[in-house]
C-alpha cells in the first residue's frame, strides 16, 4: 500500500512520523510525505525567526533525515495535480535559482493521499500588498524580514543624531500580529546591548492596524483588552476600525486615505487555502480555497483521498468550519492516522471532533496572556503571566514530542538550555 501525505507542517510531518512508526518500519506500507521545502520549522514560531529571536538553523528539522529516522520517504516538490482515476499526484519541476531544471516532473501512486498543505497569507485582493507587504508564510519569508530589519537598526543606529525612525506597520491584529509586534520591541533591547547603543524604543514606531474593533478578536475582550495595554506601554500604536485600502512603496494608504508611513509592511490579515487547490481534481471547495470533508476527514467527492488542518472545510455540530489552529491540525494528524490504520485493519473510522484547549498569546519576554479550556478547567479560565507563558511553551514541546519522542525532545531542550548561554539571544545576521 502506497500511503502519500503532501505538506509537511504541523499536521502533515506529524502523521508521517507516526505511519513511519506503525507501517513504514514494519513493511506494511509505503508513506511518502511531499514538500516543497527541505525543512519543517512550526510556523507559529514564524515571528521570533522574523525579528531573530529564534535561529531557524538551530530549530528546524530536514525532513530527508527525519524521514532516514522515522520509517517514511521524502519527495522534494509541489503538487500541481492530482488524477484520481490513476491513483497519482503529480509534482511540478523543481528548478533551481537560476530557473534551470534540478528535478524533471514527477508521479506519484496512491492508494490513500493526505493534503494537509496548510495556508497562506490571503491579502483580499488589496491593490499594492504582494509587492510591498511581506508574509510571514514560510522561513524564507521571516528570515527576508530579519534581513531588513537588521538593515533598518544599522541605519538608525549609524544616525543617532537625526529624526529617523524605524517605521513598521503589521495588517492584522490576530496572535501573528500581536506577538511581532512585542518581539519587535524586544529585539531592539538586544540589539542595543550587542553595541548598537543608539537605538531606543522611541526611535522605533511600530503600528498596528486592524480592520475590526478589538484586537485578539478571538479570544475574550478580558484578555483582548490585557494584550492592548501591554502593547501600549511598549510603545506600539494600535489602530483599530482602520481598514487599508492600499499598500504602496512608502506606506499603507487606509479607507479614508490617511497614510500610515512605514519603511516595513507585514501582512497578517487572513488566511486561504493555496489557489491551486480550488475545484483540483474536481474535488469539492469552499471559501478560501479549503477542501470540502466529512466527519472523518476524508474529502466529499473522493474517500481515498484525506485533508487536515487550515487547507480542510470541517463543519462543527454549530455549523461552523473548525478553526485554523495548530492544535487542530494537531488532533486531525491523529484522527487521520487512526483512520488509515483502521482502514488497513478492516475496522470503522472514527469520526474527528475538534477540542478547543483554548488559545494563548506571547508578548514576548513582557508578558503572556490566554484562556484554557477543557475538562482541566471545567470550562474556561483566563490565564496570564508565568503560567501562561509555560503553558505556552508547551504546547510547541507537545508538538515536539510527537515528532521525535520523549528522549529526543528532552535532549532537544536541554541543548536549548545550553545554547542560551553559550549563543547570543538574538540572532545578529
Amino acid at each position: 500500500m502506497n500511503i502519500v501525505i503532501v505538506g509537511g507542517g504541523a499536521g502533515g510531518l506529524e502523521l508521517a512520523t507516526r505511519l513511519g512508526h506503525k507501517l513504514g518500519r514494519k513493511g506494511r506500507a509505503a508513506v511518502t510525505l511531499v514538500d516543497r521545502s527541505s525543512i519543517h520549522i512550526w510556523k507559529p514560531l514564524l515571528h521570533e525567526v522574523a525579528t531573530g529571536a529564534l535561529d531557524a538553523g538551530l530549530d528546524e528539522v530536514s525532513y530527508r533525515a527525519h524521514a532516514r529516522l522515522h520509517g517514511f520517504n521524502f519527495h522534494l516538490g509541489t503538487l500541481c495535480d492530482i488524477d484520481r482515476e490513476r491513483r497519482q499526484v503529480e509534482l511540478a519541476p523543481l528548478l533551481d535559482d537560476d530557473g534551470r531544471e534540478v528535478l524533471a516532473e514527477r508521479r506519484l501512486d496512491y492508494d490513500y493521499l493526505v493534503l494537509a498543505l496548510g495556508s497562506v497569507t490571503n491579502d483580499f485582493g488589496t491593490p499594492g500588498v504582494a509587492e510591498h507587504c511581506i508574509f510571514l508564510d514560510d522561513p524564507e519569508h521571516a528570515q527576508h524580514f530579519h534581513k531588513r530589519m537588521l538593515n533598518g537598526f544599522l541605519r538608525l543606529n549609524a544616525r543617532p543624531n537625526d529624526d529617523e525612525l524605524l517605521r513598521v506597520a503589521i495588517v492584522g491584529a490576530g496572535a501573528t500580529g500581536v506577538e511581532l509586534s512585542a518581539e519587535l520591541y524586544n529585539a531592539a533591547k538586544w540589539l542595543t546591548y550587542y553595541g548598537l547603543p543608539n537605538i531606543r524604543p522611541e526611535n522605533m514606531r511600530v503600528t498596528l492596524v486592524e480592520a475590526g474593533p478589538t484586537i485578539l478578536p478571538a479570544l475574550p475582550q478580558r484578555i483582548s483588552a490585557k494584550a492592548r495595554h501591554e502593547l501600549a506601554s511598549l510603545g506600539v500604536q494600535v489602530r483599530v476600525d482602520t481598514r487599508v485600502a492600499a499598500a504602496e512603496s512608502g506606506g499603507l494608504r487606509t479607507s479614508e486615505g490617511e497614510l500610515i508611513e512605514a519603511d516595513l509592511m507585514v501582512w497578517a490579515a487572513g488566511i486561504k487555502a493555496a489557489d491551486m487547490l480550488a475545484g483540483i481534481a474536481g474535488l469539492e471547495t469552499g471559501r478560501g480555497n479549503q477542501l470540502q470533508v466529512g466527519p472523518t476527514l476524508q474529502t466529499t467527492r473522493d474517500e481515498r483521498i484525506f485533508a487536515l488542518g487550515d487547507c480542510c472545510a470541517c463543519p462543527m455540530a454549530d455549523g461552523r468550519n473548525v478553526p485554523p489552529r495548530a492544535q487542530a491540525a494537531h488532533q486531525m494528524a491523529s484522527n487521520v492516522a487512526t483512520n488509515i490504520l483502521a482502514i488497513i485493519r478492516s475496522k470503522p473510522l472514527k469520526p474527528y471532533q475538534y477540542r478547543d484547549y483554548g488559545s494563548l498569546v506571547s508578548l514576548s519576554q513582557y508578558s503572556t496572556v490566554g484562556s484554557l479550556m477543557g475538562n482541566l478547567t471545567r470550562g474556561s479560565m483566563v490565564v496570564e503571566g508565568r503560567v501562561a507563558r509555560i503553558v505556552y511553551i508547551s504546547l510547541y514541546r507537545m508538538h515536539q514530542i510527537a515528532i521525535h519522542g520523549w528522549l529526543r525532545t528532552f535532549l532537544f531542550v536541554m541543548s536549548e538550555k545550553v545554547g542560551r548561554v553559550i549563543r547570543p539571544r538574538l540572532k545578529l545576521h
